[in-house]
């Protein structure tokens, strides 16, 4: 197995007719362990216990949809005002994040019209702040904690 750039996570796993599954505590359910989930499962529990992301303003796998086609959302975080605030897009660690990955995540982000957005393989992160004001895009050094998402708009 892959040594991820991330903490180490207590995750629960088991077993149904041979194929791994890890519980989300998300979506309060087992779900089928892949390498996508596994960096999922470990970047969630990443913002939740190292920057400060509350467990009840994230979920996983949020439906939505633009211009009549539907998508999924791998996670999306709100703030206090139930306003998305972060869509994070993760690949599995043998997907490379590149500009495709981030056009996937922004095309997303025409629907639901957050902050920042963040992409992870669960070797490489990225956080870019999106200012509507101004429109530009911008980089942000390594992963913020949830209180300077809230600050920054």
């Amino acid at each position: 197995m892959i040594e991820l750039n991330l903490p180490q996570a207590g995750l629960r796993f088991k077993q149904m007719a041979g194929v791994p599954y890890v519980f989300d505590p998300l979506r309060r359910r087992y779900v089928r362990f892949t390498p996508e989930e596994m960096v999922r499962q470990r970047f969630v529990n990443f913002l939740i216990n190292h920057r400060g992301f509350p467990r009840g303003l994230m979920n996983n796998e949020v439906s939505i949809e633009l211009n009549s086609v539907k998508y999924r959302c791998d996670t999306v975080v709100f703030d206090m005002a139930s306003q998305p605030k972060v869509i994070v897009e993760y690949k599995a660690p043998s997907i490379i994040i590149d500009e495709a990955v981030f056009k996937q995540a922004y095309i997303y982000n025409m629907a639901l019209h957050a902050n920042y957005l963040m992409l992870s393989n669960g070797l490489t992160h990225y956080c870019f702040n999106i200012d509507y004001i101004s429109g530009s895009i911008k980089a942000v050094h390594g992963i913020p904690h949830y209180q300077e998402l809230c600050l920054n708009v």
